[in-house]
């Protein structure tokens, strides 16, 4: 009898988890590879050893501890790029506090409910990144810094913050510098921070990082050492990486993509991490690669896209690059073939997930059919399960059938942070993760993302709920009914459009004044570039209004493909 698949594998490797922790990792490693560099930060001129980067980050991790954090309190930090990051990362791994990713792009609004959400009790933030004035935020949002003794800070909109850590070189404030902060690490030793290493267990929650909800508010994505140390791990096993590999790193590191792959995957292989800048800039990224003779390059499509256009490209030497991941979208053929070829990135790799995952559930190998790599997000990764469902029945499907992606492993998160009822929708009592996803999986086990449940827009390598941004521009008085959804963009692959019915008696407004009210107070990759006033949106007959009818009508307005 000729019956066909179901749509489940399971990621089958000879190679084990590892059974460690964070900390234990990075004393393991540097001890294999101490002369090794362990991280080049070029936009602050820091070069360092593995030897010397764990110095640094037991010098963190002491004065973490002279500060009074404990394991299990949450260290938020809001920063790009910066060598700090990836100390803090470390160090709070080290001493068990739990790390809290903040969204350098966050305006004031997202800052204080992550910060509430989460309990954040020290918060370790820039001074300033592009148009966002962090301290200025911070004083608006808790007033109560400027006259405050830092460390024993008391702000009422805070509530659980006492500790502010500004990366600027000058002192402000309520706030200590990061070298004052490491200057603390003279009243511990470094016996004490061993001692609290080796009471921890690589299950406990080590990270919480905010994928917004389609309720409206963001979720905390509650990690631990298990879930992100082995993703990093397997994800640079896939690419082979080794103490010779060199990656340059322009994703942010308040993502998985940077954290995870990025940083735990060159630790856990004893690679050296390079960090072009603060933010994405082509140029500084093709720049790293020549100078420092990179081996591996990661990024979202449109960060290769970038690069490929910078005018000066072919005065770089990318000779070295051998492999790399692209993810966040799916890459167009045309592109992949100029990273192969230009770039001479013939192992580069497609790799898909979501925070609530470590984030890697599928990844394409070096092996694969061009097709494949530019058509699917790969196979199930080692030690998962992926399988795909009928979202009506829950039940198993047939290969090549349309349905919910699952996923099942080492790599569920825990949780939500506070939020068991959105942990219950998310995770259902056998242990499978459902991502809401709409997927096919073929014969060979390779699978292809074909849409969404629920209406998210990706916006260059960017997640966006159009509820979220609904729920924000309702604030605003002279709107009556908003609905947002995403129209095609040649250069982010999705931009949002808003349709806006303004109030009868309301004060005049334009697309011009809504950008304006939404600038500062939400990250800027979710303010809507375009907008469509209406007196009523398409329906259902029971009343529902119908997205994908605003998508197709907004399209065909906009001249779009």
């Amino acid at each position: 009898m000729n019956q066909t698949l179901p749509s489940y594998t399971s990621g089958t490797s000879k190679t084990p988890l590892l059974g460690m922790t964070i900390g234990e990792m990075l004393d393991r490693t540097a001890d294999k590879y101490p002369d090794t560099e362990a991280l080049v930060c070029l936009h602050q001129d820091i070069r360092w050893t593995y030897k010397e980067f764990l110095e640094k980050v037991n010098e963190a991790a002491r004065a973490f501890l002279a500060i009074g954090v404990k394991r299990g309190d949450r260290v938020g930090i809001w920063a790009p790029n910066r060598y700090e990051w990836t100390v803090t990362q470390f160090a709070t791994a080290k001493v068990g506090a739990i790390l809290v990713n903040i969204n350098p792009a966050y305006g004031m609004h997202e800052l204080e409910y992550a910060m509430n959400l989460a309990g954040i009790s020290v918060l370790v933030t820039a001074d300033s990144f592009k148009a966002s004035d962090y301290r200025k935020t911070l004083y608006d949002l808790a007033p109560e810094l400027k006259a405050g003794t830092p460390g024993k800070i008391k702000a009422q909109r805070l509530s659980d913050l006492r500790a502010v850590i500004n990366l600027d070189t000058e002192k402000h404030a309520g706030m200590w510098s990061w070298n004052e902060f490491t200057g603390f690490a003279g009243d511990v030793s470094q016996e004490e921070v061993d001692k609290v290493q080796s009471q921890l267990q690589f299950d406990d929650p080590i990270n919480i990082q905010f994928t917004s909800g389609t309720t409206g508010s963001p979720k905390g994505a509650t990690l631990t050492h298990h879930n992100i140390l082995n993703n990093g791990f397997f994800v640079g096993e896939s690419q082979v990486l080794t103490e010779k590999d060199r990656l340059v790193i322009p994703v942010p590191l308040y993502h998985c993509f940077g954290m995870v792959m990025g940083n735990l995957g060159c630790i856990t292989h004893g690679s050296t991490m390079i960090y072009p800048g603060e933010g994405f800039e082509p140029k500084a990224v093709l720049q790293a690669v020549h100078q420092e003779k990179a081996t591996a390059l990661y990024g979202v499509p449109t960060m290769f896209i970038a690069e490929l256009a910078e005018p000066e490209f072919e005065s770089y030497d990318l000779s070295t690059l051998r492999t790399g991941i692209m993810a966040g979208s799916i890459c167009p053929a045309e592109v992949m073939k100029k990273v192969n070829g230009k770039m001479n990135m013939k192992e580069v790799q497609i790799a898909y997930g979501m925070t609530e995952t470590s984030p890697v559930s599928t990844q394409t190998s070096s092996l694969d059919p061009f097709e494949k790599q530019v058509t699917t997000v790969g196979r199930t990764q080692p030690h998962l399960e992926t399988k795909i469902v009928d979202p009506a029945t829950g039940n198993v499907l047939p290969r090549g059938e349309i349905g919910e992606l699952c996923t099942r492993g080492y790599s569920v998160m825990l949780k939500y942070w506070n939020n068991e009822e959105k942990t219950r929708e998310a995770i259902d009592s056998a242990g499978w993760m459902h991502t809401e996803d709409l997927a096919t999986m073929d014969e060979e086990g390779y699978v292809q993302i074909v849409g969404r449940i629920k209406d998210m827009v990706i916006r260059g390598g960017e997640n966006i709920y159009p509820k979220e941004v609904e729920e924000f521009l309702y604030t605003h008085p002279s709107i009556e009914e908003v609905q947002v959804t995403g129209v095609p963009d040649d250069k982010y692959g999705e931009e949002l459009v808003a349709w806006i019915k303004l109030r009868p008696d309301a004060a005049p407004v334009d697309a011009d004044g809504l950008m304006a009210f939404c600038k500062g107070k939400i990250a800027h990759f979710k303010i809507p570039r375009n907008y469509k006033f209406v007196d009523e949106f398409p329906m259902t007959v029971t009343g529902k209004i119908q997205k994908f009818k605003m998508r197709e009508i907004s399209i065909e307005e906009m001249g779009l493909r």
